[in-house]
């Protein structure tokens, strides 16, 4: 069969709910298209019932994934990296037509974000020891802090940045143990389902991250209101947006994360690693008084 005759197979995006690819319950989709309007895609518009289901995943995988060690958290992000790098040309092609970039200029973002990721594979079994520490007290005791996760993390996904800020925002949240719902770029969602694909073929459990597409507004509001939901990063919001989520986020004391100028393409810092951890402090008798005068 000619090339000339050959109809070519179009690609369908589904979210990445629990590990699974699930249509929106609702069955509605909508059209995406590149900078120039062009039709790329029909991607799921994502309902409310769809958000909820996310949060039940997200937390049926906090227990195992907030267990696992810190250090085998990072082996399973360093296997992401290595799934994205497998399938760099796509996310080139992806990121090109969603934000109207060159090749180059898309090829660029695409390898910051994949170092971007390993740079945060790094960091697990590391932002311990450095927001962590023994604390000196007026008495004989051991008083040590150590970070845990928040829990259940709702992540607003920048609308400008397809790939990199998304990467930005996903990684820094799983990679200290927290699970999370991610809402894609309402406008270049692409990116954000398709990394929902190598998730689902990486050793990263079902359920750590959910990646959902629609309308930001529609699916952030039941996510902000959720009492299941221990905190929200609201990078992808606009200024009346943030204000509402955050009202609806205070009514469980979520964490929330306000929106601020970020240039992506600067190394991140430890800020978004940190913003998502509590901590919790230990006390323990450091035992008698010896006659040399020292205690263990």
């Amino acid at each position: 069969m000619s090339d000339a005759t050959r109809l070519s197979v179009l690609k369908t995006y589904k979210l990445y709910v629990g590990g699974k690819f699930p249509r929106s319950e609702s069955g509605r989709v909508y059209e995406v298209t590149d900078s120039q309007g062009n039709w790329l895609a029909n991607a799921p518009l994502s309902s409310r019932k769809d958000a909820r289901d996310a949060v039940v995943a997200a937390r049926k995988a906090f227990g195992g994934w907030s267990g696992a060690t810190a250090y085998n958290r990072g082996q399973v992000l360093y296997r992401v990296a290595e799934m994205l790098e497998g399938r760099r040309g796509q996310f080139v092609r992806e990121v090109a037509a969603a934000e109207g970039l060159s090749k180059s200029k898309a090829a660029a973002q695409v390898d910051a974000a994949i170092d971007r990721w390993v740079w945060y594979a790094g960091w697990t079994d590391k932002i311990a020891q450095v927001v962590g520490g023994a604390n000196p007290v007026a008495g004989p005791y051991f008083n040590l802090s150590s970070p845990e996760p928040t829990g259940v993390v709702a992540v607003l996904a920048p609308q400008e940045s397809s790939f990199l800020g998304l990467v930005s925002v996903i990684a820094p949240v799983i990679a200290t143990g927290n699970t999370a719902i991610v809402i894609a770029s309402e406008k270049s969602p692409l990116p954000a389902l398709s990394l929902g694909e190598v998730l689902a073929t990486s050793d990263l459990p079902g359920g750590v991250v959910n990646v959902l597409s629609g309308r930001t507004a529609e699916i952030a509001a039941p996510l902000a209101a959720h009492q299941d939901v221990n905190a929200i990063d609201l990078a992808g919001a606009d200024e009346a947006l943030a204000k509402e989520l955050e009202i609806a986020a205070a009514d469980n004391l979520k964490r929330v994360l306000r929106p601020q100028p970020v240039d992506y393409s600067e190394t991140p810092g430890t800020d978004r690693m940190t913003a998502f951890l509590e901590t919790k402090t230990v006390w323990h008798p450091t035992g008698s008084l010896g006659a040399s005068g020292s205690a263990y």
